[in-house]
């Protein structure tokens, strides 16, 4: 008996054309979140017919051989010259997200300071709020400025009452909705200050860590700042048909929860036990095919569309910006009309659009004709 001799019924392949067309209709509007659709991996297609798992420790072996730990190992590396993670000290992994990456951050800065406080702004990712109920640790929201970076007086504030407790702050290079970016260096003067010597920075840099290692006057933000760890997506600029990313770590901090798995031959470092084997190998392929000048050319790009696009905007009567080095324009909450067209985030009073690589000014032009022709 051939048990592999199954085929899908006519209705079912149906419904999965109808899927694809979907999907392809709503790609034409997709301008208000951060991902980008230009890619094409359709040279790694045939790892799809095999089972890869990396599961356990990059930097380790495992006894599960079908795996591309190697490909991983040169994908963090990559993203670990970029944030100026120095070689001696560096850590990380794939993971299937920037909500495993900004949990696994968090999770080190517990096992490295227990018992410290979390400080985090009121712009901060949503999945913080989660992680921190999951890790039960004790945190303060921070008030944010109106360009959505981290109120630094609100911080000073805070510190102060609890400058007996150790402190962990979580900052973000690049807030959901407007692309504010924390300062790091005002964040260690106020630690400083505060005579607060032991503490933990983790840094939420989803999107703008592919950014800033590639704009002329970046601000601090990474490694060399005086972070300890950060979290990097894959699939918001590089591109990726499955969501991804990356965490970086200092070494010894993660030796702390480091545990070693007989039966998979493996160290257990990461969240989870199996982990994604193709995500690595799509991160690698994108990076080896764009290589740091390509995404410096993806970089200027965006940037040169985001500018096209405040000043299209505003020469159209519609109030928009976006913050220094920010791929993000602000503008009021469109209409109803026009919400129900483009996929555009909102947040109580304003909208967004991310211009990413696949953005044309072209798109740009609709979209401020649409907002103009359906007013509130």
């Amino acid at each position: 008996m051939d048990i592999y001799n199954n085929t899908l019924a006519t209705e079912d392949r149906k419904k999965l054309q109808e899927l694809l067309s979907r999907i392809e209709k709503y790609e034409k509007s997709f301008v208000g979140y951060p991902c980008n659709l230009f890619f094409d991996y359709s040279e790694l297609f045939p790892f799809m017919g095999h089972s890869i798992n990396n599961v356990g420790d990059p930097f380790n072996t495992s006894n599960y051989k079908m795996n591309t730990l190697e490909f991983e190992r040169e994908v963090v590396r990559f993203f670990a010259g970029l944030a100026e993670l120095p070689e001696d000290e560096m850590w990380g992994y794939v993971t299937n997200g920037g909500t495993e990456g900004n949990l696994y951050g968090l999770f080190l800065a517990r096992e490295t300071l227990p018992g410290a406080l979390v400080y985090y702004s009121e712009d901060t990712h949503y999945s913080v709020g989660k992680a921190l109920r999951l890790l039960n640790m004790r945190s303060i929201m921070i008030r944010h400025q109106e360009s959505g970076e981290m109120d630094y007086e609100d911080l000073r504030a805070s510190l102060s009452i609890h400058r007996d407790a150790p402190a962990i702050v979580f900052a973000t290079v690049g807030t959901t909705m407007t692309g504010a970016v924390d300062n790091i260096s005002k964040i260690h003067s106020l630690l400083d200050e505060m005579l607060i010597e032991k503490h933990y920075i983790h840094v939420d840099a989803a999107l703008s860590g592919m950014i800033m290692p590639f704009v002329e006057e970046p601000q601090p933000w990474n490694f060399k700042s005086g972070i300890d760890s950060i979290a990097i997506s894959g699939h918001k600029f590089i591109g990726s048909p499955m969501p991804c990313g990356v965490v970086l770590a200092k070494k010894h901090n993660m030796e702390r929860v480091a545990r070693a798995i007989e039966y998979v031959g493996a160290l257990d470092t990461t969240l989870s036990g199996s982990r994604n084997g193709l995500t690595p190998l799509f991160l690698w392929y994108g990076i080896k095919r764009h290589g740091m000048d390509g995404f410096k050319r993806m970089v200027d790009y965006c940037m040169k569309t985001a500018e096209y696009a405040v000043k299209k905007f505003n020469d159209n009567g519609i109030k928009a910006w976006r913050n220094k080095n920010g791929n993000t324009l602000v503008f009021p909450k469109p209409s109803q009309a026009v919400l129900s067209r483009w996929q555009i985030a909102v947040y109580k009073k304003i909208g967004h659009v991310i211009i990413m690589p696949h953005i044309t000014e072209a798109q740009i032009d609709c979209l401020v004709n649409d907002i103009v022709n359906n007013p509130n």
